[in-house]
């Protein structure tokens, strides 16, 4: 008698449904964005979006953006967090994991900052959940020749 094998799911879905996972962490109370960098199938490094290490979280404080009536995608310098992206990068920067050549996935689009950031580490391809308001960063990624691919479902 042969055994039934369940069907696995796709190494997008795998890495997509971590980064949700990731995402849990988050302390931000306007979005929950969880992040993870993949070479060759092997997860080298995570983040999720919160304020800097030792400082007091959103969760905590509140909200400037969302006190100040500022739409999602536009002056994001005005934000106690770190995004996702920039997370993950700082925490391969940390313990000495170079990201060159590595998919970026995440559970929403980077915004310009991140793109930027994410360009001059190397990042080969982008796979996001969710598009994220910031036609500049999506612009900025085209110039670079990187495309950024919506997982559907």
């Amino acid at each position: 008698m042969r055994r039934q094998v369940a069907k696995r799911k796709s190494w997008d879905r795998y890495f997509m449904d971590i980064c949700y996972l990731v995402s849990e962490r988050s302390t931000c109370l306007r979005r929950k964005v969880g992040a993870v960098l993949v070479r060759d199938k092997r997860i080298l490094c995570t983040g999720y979006n919160g304020a800097a290490h030792g400082m007091k979280h959103c969760a905590e404080v509140g909200c400037l953006r969302d006190s100040l009536g500022i739409p999602a995608g536009e002056r994001i310098e005005i934000c106690r967090g770190i995004h996702a992206e920039q997370n993950a990068l700082v925490q391969a920067a940390s313990f000495g994991i170079s990201v060159n050549g590595a998919t970026l996935y995440c559970t929403h689009e980077p915004c310009v900052t991140c793109a930027k950031m994410l360009v001059n580490a190397g990042i080969k391809e982008f796979v996001v959940a969710e598009r994220y308001p910031d036609e500049f960063g999506r612009k900025l990624l085209a110039e670079a020749g990187l495309e950024v691919r919506v997982l559907k479902g």
